[in-house]
């Protein structure tokens, strides 16, 4: 008799010898995987080029320079998500001088080169700009 090896059964076989070796569990609701810790989260914010979570004070008074600039920058409800756009730009702030190139970054992170085309001007773009450096990472 003979045996008839198929690439098939051999990817089979291998799955399940690696599914029974493996040293890791699939997290489950039973088996959550650890948090990180804020400070682990501080680290890697800081070697990303982020500056720290803004705190409350912070967070309002740049939200609201931006509903200052037009209330359609932050998309309704969507006020996290502008902030996390605000922090990235921080990262670009950090990289660059160049306030022409940061402007653009601005109109396209808060996609107001795509949703609001009458506002997409390198003016808008200073303000945003501007806001997120005041507000959000003042020391890059």
């Amino acid at each position: 008799m003979r045996t008839r090896i198929t690439t098939a059964g051999i990817l089979a076989a291998l799955a399940l010898t690696l599914t029974a070796c493996s040293s890791e569990e699939e997290p489950t609701v039973d088996n959550k995987p650890s948090k990180i810790s804020a400070e682990d989260k501080a680290k890697a914010r800081e070697a990303a080029g982020l500056p720290p979570e803004p705190d409350e004070a912070a967070r309002k008074a740049f939200l609201d320079a931006l509903n200052a600039i037009d209330p359609r920058i932050i998309k309704p409800g969507k006020e996290d998500q502008a902030v996390s756009r605000g922090l990235n730009q921080c990262s670009s702030i950090k990289d660059s001088d160049d306030r022409e190139k940061l402007a653009r970054l601005a109109l396209g992170r808060f996609t107001i080169d795509t949703r609001l085309p009458e506002l997409n001007t390198p003016e808008t773009g200073q303000k945003i700009v501007d806001a997120v450096h005041k507000h959000l990472c003042p020391d890059f």
